[in-house]
């Protein structure tokens, strides 16, 4: 319906949003530094995986961030990696993390790269969507990882979507470990459609 003296019509906006929808850039943070992370290999999947219009590329890595120290922040400023990692988040339309369960929560180093960034002015993570992926060895999929990035990214202000949940249990049997591929065809297909 539409209202009186309105100066747009409902196709109007439908033409707008699939403008958005068609040009989304994401960034996709991996939580492990591992080199044979089945996160990371989950990580390398989504580009392959992401519907026509999106493109996914892995953030710049975090490797090589100090242990988060106020008094390097107030001496020296922030370290130049922070900055190109905190860069790559505020141009992006959104971020994807692909991050394992440590001691039932976030891997230190994803931790230490988000305390960093969050102390930036012009935060990053502020009203950006966020969306949440976990692989495990375990059964739960690395649900405490996601439990715990949830409140953080709260904090931060992002939006962390609620769905889809992606928990991929049991991620040692449903990946190649030499090549990466994933050769779970439900885990596959279960990504595809998400």
């Amino acid at each position: 319906m539409r209202a009186t003296g309105a100066r747009y019509s409902p196709r109007y906006f439908t033409d707008k949003l699939e403008n958005v929808m068609a040009n989304l850039n994401i960034v996709s943070i991996c939580g492990s530094l591992r080199k044979g992370s089945f996160n990371a290999m989950v990580q390398r999947l989504l580009p392959s995986l992401a519907p026509d219009g999106m493109t996914i590329k892995p953030a710049p890595s975090f490797a090589d961030f100090p242990l988060y120290n106020a008094d390097i922040q107030n001496s020296t400023g922030f370290p130049a990696p922070v900055n190109t990692l905190a860069d790559a988040i505020r141009a992006a339309d959104g971020v994807i993390f692909c991050s394992p369960e440590y001691n039932f929560s976030i891997p230190g180093g994803l931790k230490n790269a988000i305390d960093w960034v969050s102390r930036l002015q012009n935060q990053p993570f502020a009203g950006k969507p966020v969306a949440l992926q976990s692989a495990s060895p375990g059964p739960v999929g690395g649900a405490r990882v996601q439990y715990d990035l949830r409140k953080a990214m709260m904090f931060l202000d992002a939006f962390t979507l609620n769905k889809p949940e992606i928990f991929i249990g049991n991620c040692a049997s449903k990946f190649d470990e030499k090549t990466g591929e994933l050769k779970d065809e439900a885990t596959l297909g279960f990504l595809s459609s998400s």
